[in-house]
């Protein structure tokens, strides 16, 4: 990129941390150009003031400091959207991080359209998969717009001690625990908390108890269950215990009943989209509720060939989620699909929840397909004649049959 002019104008994806403060302030020198920062509430659970007044310090001019709640419109239309696929990757991971990242990407996107920004930045390192996320979903929102990704820029930092000499070169205030180094990294967001790095590399060991912070142990949960039910409409969460909650309250709600019962953790080693394997520990304590009541309300409203179906889009559309292609036509296409399929998953779940467990105890609709006249052993009101098994079963076993004559043959 040597040979391109300086940007004018850069939309910084802000954190508020040291490493975004770093880059904040080296794009300043590096480019000379206007910063503008972005710092984008989803739940994190962190006071995003400070990153207001650090921004303001770093000579940031306050209508060029954005901070955006975006946590209704998160829930709204990438969790739930993604839950309505029962979407999982790799059999475990509940993609926290992954669907925030699309919509980090398209806020960061519109507010350069608003101050006519010509690039956007952020903080991700070279090895993970978030540079990845991010920077598709910059070009196909934007597919002219300018990406500076500092980490693989030539002249950036190459080492921690060179960094914290620019900080104090720069009056950056450096926490008290960044002196050091920290005993791992975590992102968080108002659907889960993702633990990495440091202490958690070497994946033959276990995580130490002080990386969990948003579920207690599934030991120390209470001796007593808790029961609740949860209502959906079109495949959406919309009342817990009868109560009508938005879907960031709901969410939330999920989450405190979550902690309180040691659910959802999870120790993975995944496969990161750029090509190496690497270890995490998550906690996506209303997430692994979610999922569990959705499969409940689904079960007695989706019709065999339709749950089944999903059930084998829905790792190629994980997929798609985990590598960043949110905004892309296929996953649209597949969306659209999914969606159709929601259209009767309404309905209400029972849920128990004891000691890092999720079990579904009752489940009803209006739309059920469920026939008690049809599965019950006693004589049904419905007519179903056992005879007719017979040649079903001689149908689907005929070329069994023809097989097994040929191979005698053999």
């Amino acid at each position: 990129m040597a040979d391109l002019p300086p940007p004018k104008k850069v939309v910084l994806a802000y954190s508020g941390g040291l490493d975004t403060s770093i880059i904040l302030k080296w794009l300043q020198t590096e480019y000379g150009c206007e910063v503008v920062t972005f710092t984008a509430d989803l739940g994190q659970g962190e006071e995003l003031g400070p990153a207001r007044e650090k921004a303001l310090m770093l000579g940031i001019k306050p209508e060029n400091i954005f901070i955006e709640d975006l946590r209704e419109e998160f829930v709204r239309d990438y969790v739930f959207p993604m839950f309505r696929a029962n979407t999982v990757y790799e059999g475990q991971y509940l993609l926290g991080t992954s669907i925030a990242r699309p919509l980090i990407a398209k806020t960061q996107i519109d507010i350069a359209r608003k101050v006519g920004a010509d690039a956007v930045s952020h903080g991700s390192t070279g090895k993970g998969n978030d540079q990845v996320r991010y920077e598709v979903g910059y070009y196909a929102l934007e597919p002219d717009i300018r990406v500076i990704a500092p980490w693989r820029e030539e002249g950036f930092f190459k080492s921690r001690e060179a960094m914290l000499a620019y900080a104090e070169a720069h009056q950056i205030p450096i926490a008290k625990d960044k002196r050091g180094e920290a005993p791992f990294s975590v992102d968080a967001n108002l659907l889960h908390s993702s633990s990495e790095g440091k202490v958690l590399e070497d994946p033959s060991v276990q995580a130490p108890e002080m990386v969990y912070q948003r579920t207690i142990a599934p030991e120390d949960a209470p001796d007593k269950a808790h029961v609740f039910t949860m209502d959906f409409e079109k495949g959406d969460p919309v009342a817990i215990d009868g109560q009508r909650l938005s879907p960031a309250a709901l969410l939330t709600k999920l989450n405190e009943l979550g902690h309180d019962n040691g659910i959802g953790r999870l120790d993975l080693v995944e496969n990161r989209y750029v090509g190496m394997k690497s270890r995490g520990v998550y906690e996506t304590p209303g997430g692994t509720i979610l999922l569990a009541a959705h499969r409940g309300v689904e079960s007695i409203t989706l019709d065999r060939g339709a749950m089944h179906l999903k059930d084998e889009l829905m790792p190629r559309y994980a997929e798609l989620i985990y590598n960043g292609f949110w905004f892309t036509p296929e996953r649209e296409m597949l969306q659209a699909a999914i969606d159709y399929s929601q259209r009767h998953v309404t309905g209400q779940v029972r849920i128990k929840l004891y000691k890092g467990n999720v079990t579904v105890i009752g489940r009803t609709s209006p739309y059920s397909l469920y026939d008690q006249d049809l599965v019950t052993f006693e004589e049904g009101s419905v007519a179903y004649d056992h005879r007719d098994a017979s040649g079903f079963i001689r149908l689907n076993a005929l070329r069994l049959q023809v097989k097994a004559r040929r191979d005698r043959r053999a």
